[in-house]
């Protein structure tokens, strides 16, 4: 195997762990997301059911839903950048992946040039 293509090879290995590494962030934006909202959510229900503690710090209250919602939607705007970079790296992934194959076709071509040469050889050399 020809140094290009090892390079190639790693360079695809390195690229799923980017993907990985991008993809669990991916999910973990998107879960702090659900979380910001759920939150939100619940602090919505305690001031519709008039909790005692919602109306005595009803503006504590606005504050944390206002805080929520702001932090899910930053949240899903962070995941959404990364589902871009994924694509991306997918895309990259994948022009590697075929220059790889390439390298190794070519190198197949160039082995089986070299096995017909030497047995063009070794034949003109026995007559």
């Amino acid at each position: 195997m020809s140094a290009r293509t090892k390079r190639l090879r790693q360079l695809i290995e390195l690229q799923q762990q980017m993907k990985a590494i991008r993809e669990m962030r991916h999910a973990d934006l998107r879960r702090e997301a659900a979380a910001a909202e759920q939150e939100a959510a619940a602090l919505m229900a305690g001031v519709e059911n008039q909790s005692p503690i919602a109306s005595l710090f009803g503006d504590l209250y606005t504050k944390r839903i206002g805080a929520a919602l702001t932090r899910k939607d930053e949240k899903n705007r962070l995941a959404r950048e990364e589902a871009t970079r994924i694509a991306s790296e997918t895309a990259r992934a994948n022009i590697v992946r075929r220059y790889y194959q390439e390298a190794l076709r070519q190198e197949e071509r160039m082995e089986a040039e070299k096995e017909t040469l030497e047995s063009v050889t070794r034949q003109t050399l026995e007559r």
